[in-house]
């Protein structure tokens, strides 16, 4: 068991079985899922959805903390997004007819945080896509997170009076789906667990 912030004992003995066919039979301890959501899923340079250097290139830092305001520090984020032009760079987007305009531009990318809850993307500004204003969709997996959560950052500045998804949001609260402006990009925070100002989160 590994727990984050540990400084006491395990909360069960640790076991000397190696082979499963040895355990006793009856019902196991109950356990949050992970820390395994990083294993074979940690590609270096998945971050970058463009290579760093490329023209218009930003950066995109996102961060996740927990309702005391704690980093979540094995946070594993997902980044997908439309690019400049406002087509995604897959298949499925029927307006894609041809690959990325922007050279090496893959639309996703994944970054694991650091032990400051934080991660950065090196990407583009995406563009509007039909009626929806420009924006970023952000999945997150964390230790005790059974399905990932899906939000969006918004870009500020931008008119987001007729976004479809950001209208169904209550209106106090669709200020915490629009990104701060940085020197580098852009920086969105994300709140898990919170009474008063949790992310707000959309199912699939």
């Amino acid at each position: 068991m590994i727990d984050t912030g540990k400084n006491g004992e395990f909360r069960y003995a640790q076991t000397t079985i190696v082979d499963q066919n040895d355990a006793e039979f009856g019902i196991t301890p109950s356990q949050t899922v992970g820390p395994y959501v990083h294993i074979g899923l940690t590609l270096e340079g998945a971050e970058n959805v463009v290579e760093p250097g490329t023209e218009g290139a930003i950066e995109l830092t996102v961060s996740a903390v927990d309702g005391n305001g704690d980093p979540i520090s094995d946070a594993m984020f997902e980044l997908w997004q439309a690019g400049p032009d406002g087509v995604h760079n897959s298949d499925l987007d029927p307006y894609r007819i041809k690959p990325a305009t922007v050279e090496g531009f893959r639309g996703l990318g994944r970054a694991m945080a650091n032990p400051a809850g934080e991660a950065t993307f090196i990407t583009l500004v995406p563009g509007a896509f039909e009626d929806e204003a420009p924006h970023f969709k952000i999945g997150l997996f964390a230790r005790g997170i059974l399905e990932r959560l899906y939000t969006r950052a918004y870009l500020p500045g931008t008119d987001l009076s007729n976004d479809p998804v950001l209208q169904a949001v209550p209106a106090e609260r669709r200020e915490l789906l629009i990104a701060k402006k940085t020197d580098a990009g852009f920086r969105f925070d994300i709140v898990v667990q919170a009474e008063s100002n949790e992310t707000p989160f959309f199912g699939l």
